[in-house]
C-alpha cells in the first residue's frame, strides 16, 4: 500500500510514466489544478505551492530507491516548479499559458543555480532545481505580462 501511494504520489498520479517528455506530461495536472480550481486565490496557491514542495522532497528522495537518482518518472518535483511559476501571476489562460511554456523551457535548459542544485542529496536535489526553473519562468512570465500592457 505505501509503495503504491508513494508512486502515485511522485509520479504526479502516473503522468511521470507518459512518453515522450515525462517532465511535460507531469506538470500537467499541475497547471489544470492552478487554473481550474485554485484560480485566482493567491493565499490557496500559496500554500498549496509550499505543501506540495515538502511532499517532492519527501516522495522524489523516497522514490529514488525504486527509481533511481532523479529519474524522469518521478515529476512531484515539476509540480512544486509549476506552482512557484504560477504564484503571483494575473489569472488568465495567456498568462498561465506563458507561465507553462516558460517553466518548461527553463526546467529543461536549468539556468544556474539549477543545475548546481541538481546535486542535492535525495528528494532535495530532485526538487531545488524545479523550485530554481519556476522562480525563472515567474520572473520571465510578469517580465512578458508587463511587456505587454505596456506595448498594448
Amino acid at each position: 500500500m505505501y509503495k503504491n501511494f508513494l508512486i502515485f504520489i511522485s509520479t504526479g498520479c502516473y503522468t511521470g510514466f507518459l512518453k515522450p517528455f515525462p517532465g511535460t506530461w507531469g506538470t500537467i495536472p499541475a497547471w489544470l489544478i492552478a487554473f481550474f480550481f485554485i484560480k485566482d486565490d493567491l493565499f490557496l496557491l500559496s500554500i498549496v505551492t509550499v505543501v506540495t514542495f515538502f511532499i517532492s522532497v519527501w516522495a522524489a528522495g523516497k522514490a529514488e530507491d525504486y527509481f533511481g537518482h532523479d529519474a524522469r518518472k518521478i515529476v512531484i518535483d515539476e509540480w512544486a516548479g509549476m506552482f512557484v511559476a504560477l504564484l503571483f501571476v494575473p489569472y488568465s489562460l495567456v498568462n498561465y499559458g506563458i507561465a507553462f511554456v516558460s517553466f518548461r523551457a527553463f526546467d529543461v535548459i536549468k539556468i544556474p543555480p539549477a543545475r548546481q542544485l541538481e546535486k542535492l542529496p535525495g528528494g532535495w536535489g530532485v526538487t531545488m532545481d524545479d523550485i530554481v526553473a519556476g522562480i525563472h519562468a515567474n520572473l520571465f512570465t510578469q517580465l512578458v505580462i508587463y511587456l505587454m500592457k505596456l506595448y498594448s
